[in-house]
């Protein structure tokens, strides 16, 4: 039986698809919110982001990795677990898919809630962004623990990725919206025309993520594939 081998362009469509469906979910709940004076709440939208993020996991984590976030595309290519021509394609698949998403959005709902674009909502851009750095220092932390490591419970990745996304959007999102993600924060700014502190949107994940992969390294102990860590 022939096996028809993956087209070169799937990954980088998956990333595209992936990170549409993120920004559509989550930013979308928050226009939809605003458009209908409250109907989802807080914790509405932070189940919204951490179940599609937990459902894109799983729907094309084995095609491209699931990464739909500059950050975590930074994060494996500081590890050199990504060539820099590919991350460079994810990351324009990225920004693609989010964008399209947001104009979805804008269409559909209305101007209401800018999109659900990112600004700094409690205490300025300066807690916005360490609330944005020390968030996407956990996301991609766990991420690189339940994605590079054959000895974590990779069968549950989806649930630990979304769980702890559902967490930081619910729990922190009133202080900067909880982005964690470059390109979840620049589709919705494009379609609102809204760039309040954007620079922060992108710096502060990039250094969070950056110093994720540092540390989880320096914590992560070299094994051989396949081998089991040894007892305590």
């Amino acid at each position: 039986m022939l096996v028809r081998p993956q087209p070169a362009f799937a990954p980088y469509l998956a990333e595209a698809l992936g990170t549409f469906a993120l920004v559509f979910a989550g930013p979308g709940a928050i226009a939809v919110d605003a458009e209908s004076g409250g109907a989802v709440g807080g914790v509405g939208i932070g189940i919204a982001f951490g179940l599609i993020v937990m459902a894109m996991v799983y729907a094309i984590g084995h095609i491209s990795g699931c990464h739909i976030n500059p950050a975590v595309t930074a994060a494996f290519l500081a590890l050199r677990r990504i060539e820099p021509a590919r991350a460079a394609g994810y990351i324009a698949a990225q920004l693609a898919g989010a964008a399209l998403a947001a104009f979805a959005i804008v269409t559909i709902v209305g101007d209401a809630g800018d999109a659900g674009a990112t600004a700094p909502r409690i205490n300025g851009a300066d807690a916005a962004f360490w609330s944005e750095l020390i968030l996407t220092f956990f996301l991609v932390f766990v991420v690189l623990a339940v994605a590079t490591d054959d000895r974590a419970q990779g069968a549950f990745a989806a649930i630990a990725v979304g769980g702890y996304v559902g967490f930081a959007a619910t729990g922190w999102g009133p202080v900067a919206n909880s982005s964690m993600n470059p390109a979840r924060s620049f589709g919705p700014a494009l379609a609102a025309n809204l760039w309040e502190a954007h620079w922060l949107y992108w710096v502060a994940p990039l250094a969070g993520a950056l110093l994720a992969a540092a540390v989880y390294e320096l914590l992560r102990e070299p094994h051989s594939p396949g081998s089991s860590p040894p007892d305590p």
